[in-house]
């Protein structure tokens, strides 16, 4: 799963990567926040795909899963922006 955190950053999240905001066809990678207390499925982690639009506070992620393409709800603070080269 996820290495564990340094000792002065446990149990912290920082605002930034809490509130931050991602555009329709972003890509981004699915990387757990352990200081959030989320069922969050293991299969998930370490996973990229596309935002399709936004749920609340939660983005609609498309992962490609084998051969079929799977949506996921996930708060911002477990995504991180991934850059494309065009």
């Amino acid at each position: 799963m996820v290495n564990r955190k340094p000792v002065r950053t446990r149990g912290k999240i920082s605002f930034s990567k809490y509130f931050q905001t991602f555009d329709e066809g972003d890509s981004v990678s699915v990387i757990r926040e352990a200081s959030l207390n989320t069922n969050f499925p293991p299969r998930l982690q370490g996973r990229t795909g596309k935002v399709s639009g936004k749920r609340g506070k939660a983005y609609v992620v498309l992962i490609k899963d084998q051969a079929k393409e799977k949506t996921f709800l996930i708060e911002p603070a477990h995504l991180k922006k991934i850059k494309t080269i065009k």
